[in-house]
């Protein structure tokens, strides 16, 4: 494959998956880890992607992939994420499920659970959900968010906080690698820190093309966390916050 295919080729491949780590790069292109920081290097400096310690992201932290493509980028890492959320959760619970394609493949995982009440500000998991006639389904109030069917406002946060509930199940859009978590939608973080705030366990969940991939609004580090669900390793980097902060880490 010539130099500019390759390139064409890793920025169809960010753009895809949001972030892609050096590694799959070298065995997805079968060059060596030279080859391709070179082709990162360069691509960076025509701010056609963000370099990153270790592979590279979307060149934009101000505006998230659109929501149809993430529902389908590493759908079945998600799924098994979800599955081991929903082994976690006993029947009866109580739960938050927030705006994101991995809540809401957790809210799939959790459709054979009985007796559940769940809050959610996550117009799509209302939907599934309200199929359950044996859970007790609470939507939060506020304004939607059309293009991902996700609901934030002062009026969101105001209703999240008449609860306390057992579980808060996150998503997030980036995990930076000083273990800070990012999103893109200011709106939606304040939203996220009402649910960490009411929730007895929060359990974040994300896939490994979260670590490292930039947003500009920081909902905080590690310690706002009580579990973290993800496909594959975290990088050393994130894994030095994560032992600091005691939390714990389940791999699916």
């Amino acid at each position: 494959m010539k130099q500019t295919q390759r390139h064409d080729a890793i920025i169809d491949l960010v753009r895809r998956q949001g972030y892609v780590s050096t590694e799959e790069l070298v065995e997805h292109f079968a060059v060596s880890p030279q080859t391709i920081r070179r082709d990162l290097n360069d691509l960076a400096e025509q701010n056609k992607i963000h370099r990153h310690h270790g592979g590279a992201a979307l060149p934009s932290s101000s505006e998230n992939t659109a929501w149809q493509d993430r529902k389908m980028m590493w759908s079945a890492e998600k799924a098994r994420i979800a599955q081991r959320v929903a082994s976690q959760i006993p029947d009866g619970a109580s739960l938050f499920i927030d705006i994101g394609t991995t809540p809401e493949a957790v809210a799939h995982a959790l459709m054979n659970h009985n007796n559940l009440r769940i809050v959610t500000n996550n117009l799509n998991v209302a939907v599934l959900l309200m199929a359950k006639p044996d859970f007790r389904l609470i939507l939060a109030g506020g304004e939607v968010r059309t293009r991902d069917g996700g609901i934030m406002g002062e009026a969101t946060l105001d209703y999240i906080s008449q609860f306390r509930l057992d579980y808060g199940i996150l998503g997030i859009s980036g995990i930076d690698l000083d273990g800070s978590l990012l999103d893109f939608d200011y709106h939606e973080v304040r939203t996220k820190r009402a649910i960490i705030e009411n929730s007895r366990c929060v359990m974040l969940v994300a896939d490994h093309s979260k670590f490292g991939r930039n947003a500009m609004v920081n909902l905080g580090s590690m310690n706002l966390i009580d579990y973290l669900f993800t496909d594959e390793a975290p990088p050393p980097e994130i894994m030095k916050t994560i032992e600091q902060h005691e939390v714990h880490l389940e791999l699916c």
